[in-house]
């Protein structure tokens, strides 16, 4: 029989076991938002972390001909490693089939099913080990290969996770215009970084909701004293300033081009590695444009102190308009004039941000901002930012899950 939950029933994540998919592996270098959630979660669950496994493809490309054949885990480490008291990363020991260029059909769902079954399998094994036993699944945009983990997993409670715009990307188009509003549906809750976000999966189930964006900012302080880098130290003039990754399906090479030709004076500092489309560009050719290439993280708050305006020049695309720019979060903390192009997701910032419609503006505004700051006093920037925490966003990712619980049916 069915009954409403009842009080044996955790009141939110806590008391659940979390096992977590994505598409970034633990150790990235870059980070993630998954690996950030994992470690909040960690805090009140148990967790374990499931890395990407290895299709054949890429199993030839990193080992040759003996790992084409082997196990979809090369190195010597354990398969199973504990980062903390209740976290764990999993590195699957299956190899995938290499599927996603199929045409999209009834073969591809079969050998999809069947590397689904071969990856929850190898995560059944660390269920197991662990003795995991309420499972809750979170799946981070994992929309092909963890299509069908619950059919073998199980879960009491499946949460996805969106926090871009994948379908935007042409790579996801192929099987997941059809597959990710498909796994939405069958959530029990979709979570998102940004309203956009949550608007946009709400057409496919209406429990979705936006639990924010975190950010660890800890390394940001601007009370610090920061020595002027040495590739920055012989830039003279007003630094307009941008860190992060150079890539023209997210930033406006036009708008770029457009403010260094516009204002000479200004002394456009970019920091991050390039794509191809930034690499050959003709940024590279204006004396004012200054490409700095990638920092260690712990070298960004430098560059960020010693800038007069910091800039996001985004694109305007489905990929980025409803895009949690992080980036913003790390300038503020810094208590710095931000100039930024303005997009539905940017609106949360107004306060703080001068938001540009049109290129004309842009410069009117970061005038504005080299002669009399931000829109809000460098305090007010730095505290708005701070609040942006990942003991935040899981706070309303429980929140949500707490509702979910109370009006999810269970058999007793």
């Amino acid at each position: 029989m069915e009954n409403l939950v009842s009080d044996a029933i955790p009141a939110g994540l806590a008391g659940y076991d979390v096992v977590v998919v994505g598409l970034q592996p633990f150790d990235s270098v870059i980070g993630s938002n998954c690996r950030d959630i994992a470690m909040e979660l960690a805090k009140q669950c148990r967790v374990l972390y499931v890395n990407p496994p290895l299709d054949r493809i890429t199993a030839f490309r990193r080992g040759g001909i003996n790992a084409l054949f082997g196990g979809g885990k090369t190195s010597s480490q354990p398969a199973l490693q504990q980062v903390s008291e209740r976290l764990w990363a999993f590195y699957p020991t299956v190899t995938l089939e290499s599927i996603n260029r199929l045409p999209d059909g009834r073969l591809f769902d079969s050998l999809n099913r069947r590397n689904n079954e071969r990856l929850a399998r190898s995560i059944q094994q660390a269920i197991q080990e662990l003795g995991f036993e309420r499972i809750v699944l979170f799946n981070d945009s994992d929309m092909l290969r963890s299509y069908y983990l619950d059919e073998w997993l199980q879960p009491e409670l499946m949460i996805y996770y969106s926090r871009d715009n994948l379908l935007a990307v042409e790579y996801w188009q192929l099987h997941g215009a059809r597959l990710e509003p498909a796994l939405m549906k069958k959530a029990d809750l979709v979570a998102a970084n940004s309203a956009y976000l949550a608007r946009l999966a709400a057409e496919h189930n209406p429990c979705s909701v936006d639990i924010g964006q975190g950010c660890d900012l800890s390394r940001f302080d601007p009370a610090q004293s920061y020595a002027v880098p040495v590739d920055l130290a012989g830039i003279q003039g007003p630094r307009i300033g941008y860190v992060g990754a150079l890539s023209a399906l997210r930033l406006d090479l036009n708008l770029l081009e457009f403010v260094a030709l516009e204002r000479p004076d200004w002394q456009l500092v970019l920091v991050g590695p390039e794509d191809e489309a930034f690499r050959n560009s003709r940024l590279h050719t204006l004396r004012n444009v200054h490409f700095l290439g990638p920092k260690p993280g712990d070298e960004l708050p430098a560059y960020l102190y010693h800038m007069a305006v910091l800039m996001n020049p985004q694109q305007l695309n489905p990929v980025t308009v409803g895009n949690y720019p992080r980036k913003i979060d790390e300038y503020l903390a810094m208590g710095k004039p931000v100039v930024a192009v303005q997009t539905e997701a940017m609106a949360m910032f107004s306060r703080h941000v001068y938001l540009a419609d049109n290129p004309d503006s842009f410069i009117t505004l970061t005038d504005k901002a080299l002669r009399d700051g931000g829109p809000a006093s460098p305090n007010e920037c730095i505290q708005f930012a701070r609040s942006h925490t990942w003991a935040a966003s899981v706070a309303a990712l429980d929140r949500a899950v707490q509702e979910v619980i109370q009006q999810k049916p269970v058999t007793v």
